[in-house]
């Protein structure tokens, strides 16, 4: 196979949740830029709906459908709907995530004191959300015996970060899942796979870097480079995991960091 071959996506359908901005954009748009057809979808149409027009305007063929993936019905229709209109399903992107608001730096995080509300929200939209991607992609997959599945995770599923609980335990959970499905759905020549982005510079959080620039600085200070990462530094990874290429890479939770893991922030010293 050749180079060009190898990452060539001309002809494969691929669906990505979560993909009105930030990384499940990067990743719908370096799909489509390499030749697959995208299925973008969102929970909110008025973000979705200008991308999506965005990407059609460059030539891309992109459609867009607003699902959550809490919602397994309508989830469900959208997997449906891009079947339909395309024949087929060979790769999904597990995108859609949120925030976990309070970190462990901050009282209002601390387990003492974590509120039980926003826990559960985290918790179905960053772990249940994602077991309803993986589970509506694979049976759409090993029909046609094959499938590239990558599910986006965090370092903070690796480590104990300075984040909220749910989402370090969200991140975690679904890195365990993408070993589980790898090695059941192998057998069909599905590949599961784990990206697990460092800090990257992002919307999540409803613009939270924007308004604490105090937050960039400390996460910029857990990296080697001292600067947060660029969604479109995660594309390489995720166009190597959707594509050909990775025919014998499975079951991996790959970080994407800029050498983060290898940095230890020691934990806050309550004061005397």
């Amino acid at each position: 196979m050749s180079a060009k071959d190898m990452f060539d996506l001309t002809g494969h359908v691929a669906l990505v949740t979560g993909a009105a901005s930030g990384i499940g954009l990067a990743h719908a748009e370096i799909l489509a830029e390499s030749g697959a057809k995208v299925m973008l979808t969102s929970r909110h149409a008025q973000t979705l709906d200008p991308q999506v027009a965005r990407l059609k305007a460059a030539g891309l063929a992109v459609e867009g459908l607003v699902a959550d993936v809490t919602d397994y019905d309508a989830l469900k229709a959208s997997f449906d709907a891009t079947v339909a209109k395309w024949g087929k399903l060979d790769i999904a992107v597990a995108n859609a995530g949120i925030s976990g608001g309070h970190g462990i730096v901050s009282p209002e995080g601390m387990i003492e004191n974590l509120p039980l509300a926003r826990y559960l929200d985290v918790i179905a939209i960053n772990q249940h959300g994602v077991v309803n991607t993986v589970q509506l992609a694979a049976q759409r997959m090993i029909p046609n015996k094959y499938g590239r599945i990558i599910i986006i995770s965090s370092i903070a599923g690796l480590a104990s970060e300075l984040t909220s609980y749910a989402y370090s335990m969200s991140k975690a959970a679904i890195q365990h899942l993408g070993r589980m499905a790898a090695r059941q759905l192998a057998q069909h020549n599905i590949m599961v796979n784990v990206m697990a982005p460092g800090p990257t510079y992002t919307h999540i959080g409803d613009g939270a870097l924007d308004k604490f620039p105090e937050a960039v600085k400390r996460f910029a200070g857990i990296i080697p480079q001292n600067r947060l990462g660029q969604v479109d530094e995660l594309k390489g990874l995720a166009l190597l995991l959707a594509s050909p290429a990775a025919s014998f890479i499975n079951g991996t939770v790959i970080p994407v960091d800029g050498g983060a893991l290898t940095m230890r922030v020691p934990p806050r010293r309550p004061q005397p």
